[in-house]
Formats: structure tokens, C-alpha cells, sequence
């Protein structure tokens, strides 16, 4: 049996960095054609970003550590989930600027499968209250989602657990800190069985202040051709579709379907609320127009409790995407989640853990007895409402 690896690429504190390294299964005496390499890109905006891709057979995982630990794409069975951004680079963080176009800045870099909106905010743009250095109330303008994708790791590690299969995962170490500010770690893992379907994402986000902390953590998921594509559908048993504007709700009758590129699409926005199993986990579904292909993913109600959709459908070179994204609340301003009572707080030295599982599904057998269970669910449950969600009132919401 081979020996448990272990090797750390990356650690700020003891100014460790590797540029370039692989390794590969037989380097390790382990059977089975895998590898896991760095490289660190060169041009351009993407000039020092450091791609880490996990080959593990049946999937490959392309994770970008100098952008928040995000998952640039998928592939699955040589098949890519993801997307094509008009960012096309991978834009390192120091060309991106969060303030740009009224705060829409975070734009500039957008191009993951999976990226982190958070921790110290997420959400739209525009004004919100803070405490300053002096113990006054002043008032701040947050930029949209906040600035954890947008910082480096500053420590990168890479396990291989020895079994039938090996495990490997992925270990990285994220910190939005500043003095008189938070002090927030994320710290997160991904793991794949090799020769597995399988993909989990295991986060902690750990408050090291000696104070209190607001935090805020929704996953951005985002799906591209050819997996979106017209007629492809939207599928998770929920109670509730709340638009989250007058625009969205003209549409709501047909929220979970999709459209082909359609120029000038202006996106949709779809609040919903999960209903979990006897387990607490929530099924989310995007299935393929043809119904041989899908992505299945589960959410915990009780560390991820909100759901949103966005559709942003345009034109193939304008970015054809949906995002799916599991959260602590939904992308609303801080002010205005905070209203609604879903801004979590970290006590001193608290952390809370968040774990997403995915399952990457082909044939129609393989997707079946999902889409019946939850097309069953919402024949019972789920009441698409035709006015825009409330934001004013924290009791409609």
C-alpha cells in the first residue's frame, strides 16, 4: 500500500511558493493513470495566476488558488462544465477594480465554473453602515459580491490519501482581514475519489477577530454550453419563486426552463425557497434539453438555507450562462439582507462549515429518478409568485 502524500505548495507565511510542479500517480507508487499539477500562467491580465488541475480519470478540476480557491471548470468524462466568459483570462486579482462601473467591477475577473461571493459582504452594490476605527456609525459603498475571489491563497497544500480508490483533495487557506476590520479565514477543501463522479467542496469560514462579525457566503455555480442550451431545465424542490424584480416576475411562468443565446437578454433573477429531504440536504438539478446529461448538486438548509437562479441567456460571445447559487441569504445589498434577518454573525474565534457535493450524471436512467422525486415535490409545493419580492418589509419577505 502506498504511503499517505502530502506537500505544500504555497504557505505566505513561511514564504514558500512553488511556480510550476506536477505529480504523478506512479511517482507515488500508486496504480491507476492520475495527476495533479501548478503552472503559473504568463500575459496579459493573467500574468502570475496560478492554475492547479486535478486529472483524476473520470474527472478533471481546473482550481485557480490566486483567485479565492474558485473552480475555473470541470471536465467530465472530457466533456467541459462550465462556461465562456468574455473575461476570457484567468484576470489576476491586481487587475481587477471592485469600484468600476458603480461597483460592478468584480465583473472584470468573472469567468469561474464556481466562485465565492463574500465573506465580509455579498450581494448587489451600493451603500451600507459600518463601525469605523473611532466607534462611530459611518456609511460605506460595497461593491458587488464582496472580495474573497479576488484575493490570493496564502497557503496551498495537496493530500493523497491512500484506498481503493486514492482520495485526493485540495486544501487551501484564503484571509479578508484588515486592521479596524474583519478578520475572516475561509479555509477550503476539495476532494475527489479517483475515478469518481463525485466532487465535494468542504468550507470553513472561521471568525479570528477578538469581536463579533458579520459574514456573508453565497456560491456562484455557472453553467455554459453545451449543457445550457434551449429547452435545457432548472429542477430543485422548492416552496417559493420569488422574482427579485419587475422584469423577472413577467417571466415567472416559466422560471426553471431556458432559452437558446438570445442577444439583448436581460438577466432574471429568481429567489427561491428550498424544501430539504428527510435528511436536510436539498437536490438541485440543471438538466440537459435532451435529458441524458446533468449536474446534481446538494446543499445543506441548515448551513446554506437560500437558493437563487439567474439567467443570463444573451448572445453566445456576451457570456451564455445560468448560475445556481446556494447562500447564507440571496444577492440583495448587505443592508437590505440584514433587514431580513439573514446576515449570520461569527463570535469571537467561531466558525461555521459549509459542504456542497456534486454529482456529474449520464443517460436518462441516471437522471429519471431524480427529476421524478422532484417534479413530484413541486406539483405539491411550489407556488411561483407574480409580484417582485418584497425588500422593504422584512416581514413579507
Amino acid at each position: 500500500m502506498p504511503e499517505r502524500f502530502h506537500q505544500i505548495l504555497i504557505d505566505a507565511s513561511q514564504s514558500i511558493g512553488e511556480r510550476d510542479w506536477s505529480v504523478r500517480s506512479s511517482d507515488l507508487g500508486f496504480d491507476g493513470d492520475w495527476s495533479i499539477s501548478l503552472q503559473t500562467l504568463r500575459g496579459g491580465r493573467q500574468e502570475g495566476v496560478q492554475l492547479l488541475e486535478i486529472d483524476a480519470g473520470a474527472l478533471k478540476v481546473t482550481l485557480v488558488p490566486t483567485r479565492g480557491m474558485g473552480i475555473t471548470q470541470v471536465e467530465h468524462r472530457g466533456e467541459r462544465i462550465g462556461w465562456h466568459s468574455p473575461s476570457a483570462e484567468h484576470v489576476h486579482p491586481s487587475q481587477v477594480r471592485l469600484e468600476s462601473r458603480g461597483g460592478l467591477g468584480w465583473l472584470e475577473g468573472f469567468n469561474e465554473w464556481l466562485v465565492r461571493c463574500g465573506l465580509e459582504w455579498a450581494g448587489g452594490p451600493g451603500p451600507d453602515r459600518f463601525i469605523t476605527n473611532t466607534g462611530a456609525e459611518a456609511e460605506m459603498d460595497l461593491t458587488l459580491h464582496g472580495r474573497i475571489a479576488n484575493i490570493p491563497a496564502s497557503r496551498l497544500e495537496v493530500i493523497v490519501e491512500p484506498g481503493d480508490p486514492p482520495l485526493i483533495r485540495v486544501r487551501g487557506v484564503v484571509h479578508e482581514r484588515c486592521f479596524y476590520g474583519p478578520r475572516l479565514e475561509l479555509e477550503s477543501t476539495v476532494s475527489i475519489e479517483v475515478g469518481t463522479d463525485r466532487l465535494l467542496v468542504d468550507d470553513r469560514v472561521i471568525n479570528r477577530a477578538a469581536n463579533h462579525q458579520e459574514m456573508q457566503l453565497l456560491y456562484h455555480i455557472n453553467y455554459g454550453s453545451p449543457l445550457l442550451s434551449e429547452g435545457a431545465r432548472f429542477l430543485a424542490p422548492v416552496r417559493r419563486v420569488m422574482p427579485i424584480n419587475e422584469h423577472a416576475a413577467s417571466a415567472v411562468d416559466c422560471w426553471d426552463i431556458y432559452r437558446g443565446p438570445t442577444p439583448g437578454f436581460v438577466e432574471e433573477v429568481y429567489c427561491l425557497e428550498p424544501i430539504p429531504d428527510a435528511t436536510g440536504q436539498v437536490p438541485v438539478l440543471l438538466q440537459s434539453a435532451a435529458g441524458d446529461r446533468g449536474v446534481l448538486m446538494h446543499q445543506r438548509v441548515d448551513q446554506l438555507p437560500c437558493l437563487t437562479l439567474w439567467k443570463s441567456t444573451g448572445a453566445e460571445d456576451d457570456g451564455y450562462v445560468t448560475g445556481i447559487e446556494p447562500g447564507c441569504g440571496y444577492p440583495h445589498n448587505r443592508r437590505i439582507e440584514r433587514a431580513h434577518g439573514r446576515v449570520p454573525t461569527l463570535g469571537a474565534g467561531e466558525a461555521r462549515s459549509f459542504r456542497l457535493e456534486f454529482g456529474f450524471l449520464e443517460g436518462h436512467d441516471a437522471l429519471r429518478p431524480w427529476v421524478e422525486a422532484i417534479e413530484a415535490s413541486n406539483e405539491k409545493w411550489c407556488r411561483p409568485e407574480h409580484e417582485p419580492m418584497a425588500v422593504d418589509d422584512p416581514r413579507k419577505a
